[in-house]
C-alpha cells in the first residue's frame, strides 16, 4: 500500500480536485440560471401556456433540442474558436467552461419544462380564478410546486457535469480527468488513474447525497 501511495503526487491531486470542483460549481450555477430562464420561457409560450407564442416556442424548442443532441466531446471541438475568442484560451478551467455551460443549460431547460408541465393544471386554473396575475402564478404556484423536481434535475445535471469535466480533461482542461489521463493512463501510472477515479466517484456520491437530502426536506407531498 505504501508503494501504491508513493506513486501519487498528492499536491497535483489536490489541485486537480479543486479544478474539478471549480469547473462543476461555476458551470452548474450559470447553466442552472440560463436553463431555468429558458425552461420558464419554453413553458409559458407553449400552446396552452400563460403567454402562448408559437414562433418563440418552436425556435427555442429547436435550439434546446439541437444542443442536447450534440455529444459533449464534439461540442468541445465545435466551440474551440468561440472559446478562444471569449476566454482567451482553450486549455485549463477557463477553456472548459463554455462547452460545459452550453451542454448543460439546454438539458436543465428541458428538465424545467418537464417539471412545470407535471403541475396539476387545476391548481393553475384555481389561481387564475382567485385573480392571481401570470407573474404571481409563476412565482407563487409553478416554481414552489416544481421545486423538488427542479432540485432533482439540478442534482442529475451536477453529476453529469462532473463526468463532462473528466471528459474535457482529456484535451487539457485540467481537473481529475486530465490528471487521470495525462499522468495516469498515458504514463501507465495506474495508482494515479485509480485514485483520480476514486475522487471523481466521491464527488458524485456527495452531490447525490446532498441533492437527495434537499429534495427530501423541501418535498411536502
Amino acid at each position: 500500500m505504501s508503494e501504491f501511495l508513493s506513486q501519487i503526487d498528492w499536491d497535483a491531486m489536490y489541485v486537480a480536485i479543486q479544478e474539478t470542483l471549480l469547473m462543476t460549481v461555476v458551470s452548474l450555477v450559470i447553466a442552472v440560471i440560463l436553463g431555468f430562464v429558458l425552461g420558464i420561457i419554453l413553458y409559458i409560450t407553449k400552446e396552452d401556456g400563460l403567454y402562448p407564442h408559437k414562433v418563440i416556442h418552436r425556435i427555442l424548442d429547436f435550439i434546446i433540442n439541437l444542443f442536447r443532441a450534440i455529444p459533449f466531446i464534439i461540442l468541445i471541438f465545435l466551440l474551440l474558436q468561440f472559446t478562444i475568442k471569449i476566454m482567451g484560451t482553450m486549455l485549463g478551467v477557463k477553456g472548459a467552461l463554455p462547452a460545459l455551460i452550453l451542454s448543460s443549460a439546454p438539458f436543465y431547460a428541458r428538465m424545467c419544462m418537464i417539471a412545470l408541465s407535471e403541475i396539476d393544471k387545476g391548481t393553475i386554473e384555481a389561481s387564475k380564478a382567485m385573480g392571481a396575475s401570470s407573474w404571481q402564478i409563476i412565482t407563487k404556484v409553478l416554481i414552489p410546486e416544481a421545486k423538488p423536481a427542479l432540485i432533482s434535475s439540478m442534482t442529475v445535471m451536477a453529476i453529469s457535469l462532473v463526468g463532462y469535466t473528466a471528459m474535457a480533461g482529456c484535451i487539457g482542461s485540467g481537473g481529475l480527468g486530465n490528471l487521470a489521463y495525462m499522468y495516469g493512463y498515458a504514463r501507465q501510472n495506474m495508482p494515479v488513474m485509480y485514485t483520480a477515479t476514486f475522487f471523481v466517484l466521491v464527488i458524485v456520491f456527495i452531490i447525490q447525497i446532498i441533492g437527495d437530502l434537499i429534495v427530501k426536506r423541501i418535498d411536502k407531498r
